[in-house]
């Protein structure tokens, strides 16, 4: 009798450590492909944050009594590039992800602006340089979109997999913090500027 109890207890052990290894193994992996998934929203948004200078350089020309317009893009671009580059340290820093969505949201906006204000200059409109520059961001904004999408699906399984029973049991004691959802807060900044010459 004694030597079957023994044998349940070290059974249920023997359950118990592999439930823990699985579980905490599988949090780990979900961590990482949203980790990757950012990754991939970085490679975009620095392809994108690169496009920007040269589109402003070309604009220059055509632009120089809108330098207000100018400096603004160029000042929304170096606030992204600075969130991005605290995001991109660690995706799962909440705050970081919130930042980098609002700064995300101002570079829109002023990138909306100059294209609205490129529209009355027709020279500009034609400029080779500049008709390949929006060709380029406009394909980027596209995988930007694609990228932060996956990102989000990653996000989301890896939070449901923590929230759940009975892996819940093993997140908090190993610190599986939840992960935020990149996800731009103002309406008009969720679509990507508007591209068209």
């Amino acid at each position: 009798m004694m030597l079957l109890s023994c044998g349940f207890i070290v059974l249920v052990a023997v359950f118990l450590v592999i439930f823990v290894i699985g579980a905490y193994n599988s949090l780990v992996t979900l961590r990482n492909r949203y980790k990757n998934a950012y990754a991939q929203i970085d490679v975009q948004l620095k392809r994108r944050y690169d496009l920007i200078p040269n589109l402003v350089e070309t604009a220059k020309g055509y632009l120089s009594h809108e330098r207000g317009t100018l400096e603004a893009v160029v000042a929304a671009r170096n606030a992204a590039v600075t969130a991005n580059t605290r995001a991109a340290q660690n995706p799962g820093d909440a705050s970081a992800m919130k930042e980098i969505s609002s700064a995300e949201g101002v570079l829109s906006g002023a990138m909306g602006r100059l294209f609205a204000l490129a529209e009355a200059y027709p020279d500009l409109k034609a400029n080779t340089t500049m008709l390949s520059l929006m060709e380029e961001l406009t394909s980027t904004e596209n995988k930007v979109s694609f990228s932060r999408q996956a990102y989000n699906d990653a996000v989301m399984s890896y939070n449901t997999r923590r929230e759940v029973f009975p892996t819940n049991l093993i997140a908090g004691p190993f610190n599986f913090a939840p992960a935020e959802l990149f996800v731009i807060e103002k309406p008009e900044e969720k679509e990507a500027p508007k591209v068209s010459f």
